[in-house]
């Protein structure tokens, strides 16, 4: 079998002005970058033909070190519903540098459903990333500037300064540093750091606005820290938002490429889900709801950490009907949460199986707490075996939940036709209906409780002093009815990426609560994880590299 980046620079790619037309988009209407990607204008979002499409979540269970293919069943499935009739669009969201070059690889799918041209995709694709990263950094280098000033100076307390600068890499050493040495032409000298751009709130800001004028405000909105006198100080305040805004003039618009069998793919936003919402745009969305059918999307990480921000964040903000969710699970990932050790998970071990149906389990009680029957796509590896294939299609039956084998990672389309069916079928049942688990107006606290007890199977939530004080700075500041977007490992159902399986009765510990009033939520800090990745022993960057033909290997 080829590696994923043979069978992509194999494929036959078409113009993207084609693949323009599937969606009803006059090829003068594009907005080009070369021959096969391609923005499009804010125009063509129609929100009565939103009203008459139907919209597909693919999640997935908790992430092993085995990988479980949801971008690829995500693409699959989008190919398959055309092979079966259906107008169809995947959106997704665009990869960043850090997973690229770190642990995790790209983000474009893999085998025979991937997204193309995936060198692009993978590395600098339309420049929204960058762009992001260049607001960002704007609002961080006006402040330091304002401080600086002798006339105009807000009497921003330093201290206070929670704005960290960000990069699209994973960069652990710039995590906590000092900025502002050299004497005094220089800056003051402060405590700061940076965070990846994935993590970074002008992204999370991006991905929540409905258009320019909203993006505008939402930027104003930004907390920057207090004054002297304890005012707040916000980014409308030193006057940020108009030049934020022109460097993200571009990048609002989504980006329309295709995949290996010439559906259309609408690719847009960037946010991790461990540490960020996790989902691509509301525009996006949109746009994809405008142009077709059916849409197929996909949320970050597993189901408490993806999905619920997907329901409780974006469908809230952006008033969207999700129609369908899938969970994508493998039989050797549930073979590694039921125990068994991941260098033995290729041979079959149906005890270890049987074991790891329990966060299987959970993440399916997840769905249902928002209102959907979920259907378990089971992404198939040659290693399955017939004996496990069967145990788990019984176990689902047994639970009443719908089961499809999905193959397309082999086949493409084709290969998940089953999956199909039963998504055509799901999204006409008037039983799958959106409802949130917490109401804004709810305190932090209960809503921070909610998450934690019905999503991760906590039994407790405990707070650090500076969590607890940040809470009340927030309350204070008026912002008590902003969502909630928990930072959490997704290694793990619980806030420790060492627990495997369905861990139940844990404590999660809040160590610290990052506003992002921007974006329209707060960002509560669960155990140890970090806003800035570090990369890995033996990074994928390794392995990448260039010809003098300009070819590029090793990425995946």
């Amino acid at each position: 079998m080829k590696h994923d980046i043979e069978i992509a620079q194999a494929a036959k790619i078409r113009p993207i002005g084609e693949i323009a037309e599937i969606l009803g988009i006059p090829k003068d209407d594009l907005e080009l970058y070369g021959k096969f990607k391609a923005k499009i204008p804010l125009s063509f979002i129609d929100e009565d033909k939103i009203k008459n499409a139907r919209l597909v979540l693919v999640t997935a269970i908790t992430p092993t070190p085995a990988g479980e293919g949801k971008t690829t069943t995500s693409i699959g499935l989008a190919q398959a519903l055309n092979v079966i009739g259906k107008k169809a669009t995947v959106v997704l969201r665009e990869p960043s540098l850090g997973p690229v070059f770190g642990i995790k690889g790209g983000a474009a799918g893999g085998g025979y459903s991937q997204v193309i041209p995936m060198e692009d995709i993978n590395l600098h694709f339309t420049g929204d990333m960058s762009a992001v990263e260049k607001a960002h950094n704007l609002l961080a280098a006006l402040i330091d500037n304002n401080i600086q000033l002798k006339e105009g100076n807000l009497g921003i307390d330093p201290r206070t300064i929670a704005w960290k600068r960000v990069m699209d890499m994973n960069e652990r050493s710039l995590r906590d540093i000092v900025i502002g040495l050299g004497g005094t032409t220089e800056g003051v000298p402060r405590q700061s750091g940076f965070n990846i751009t994935a993590a970074s709130e002008v992204m999370a800001t991006l991905c929540v606005a409905k258009d320019m004028t909203d993006l505008k405000q939402r930027l104003g909105n930004i907390f920057v820290g207090y004054t002297y006198a304890d005012k707040p100080v916000f980014a409308r305040d030193i006057k940020a938002q108009g030049a934020m805004a022109v460097l993200l003039r571009e990048a609002i618009k989504p980006n329309l490429v295709q995949t290996l069998e010439g559906t259309p793919a609408i690719i847009h936003g960037g946010p991790f889900a461990n540490i960020a919402q996790g989902t691509n745009t509301i525009i996006a969305t949109k746009m994809g709801l405008s142009l077709s059918d059916i849409v197929v999307t996909e949320a970050g990480f597993a189901s408490e950490l993806g999905a619920e921000k997907f329901f409780d964040i974006k469908s809230r903000f952006g008033n969207l009907n999700t129609n369908a969710v899938v969970i994508v699970a493998t039989i050797r990932a549930l073979k590694y949460h039921g125990g068994a050790k991941l260098a033995s998970i290729q041979s079959e071990d149906l005890d270890a199986l049987e074991k790891g149906f329990d966060n299987l389990d959970k993440h399916i009680e997840n769905m249902q707490q928002f209102g959907f029957s979920p259907i378990v796509a089971v992404n198939k590896f040659d290693t399955d075996t017939p004996a496990e294939i069967a145990l788990l299609i019984n176990h689902c039956s047994k639970e009443g939940v719908k089961v499809a084998l999905n193959n397309s990672w082999a086949e493409g389309g084709k290969g998940a036709v089953e999956l199909a069916e039963m998504v055509v079928e799901a999204v006409n049942d008037p039983l799958n209906r959106l409802t949130p688990i917490y109401q804004l107006s709810w305190s932090f606290e209960k809503k921070i409780e909610t998450i934690c007890k019905l999503m991760y199977g906590a039994g407790n939530v405990e707070y650090a002093l500076k969590a607890k004080s940040q809470l009340d700075r927030i309350e204070k500041l008026g912002l008590g009815d902003l969502a909630v977007c928990i930072a959490k490992t997704q290694k793990s159902l619980s806030d420790d990426p060492s627990r495997r399986g369905r861990p139940e009765g844990f404590t999660v510990k809040i160590r610290e609560v990052e506003l992002s009033s921007g974006a329209g939520f707060i960002v509560p800090i669960a155990g140890t994880i970090m806003r800035m990745p570090g990369l890995p022993a033996i990074p994928s960057a390794e392995n990448i590299d260039i010809d003098a033909e300009g070819n590029i290997t090793g990425l995946f």
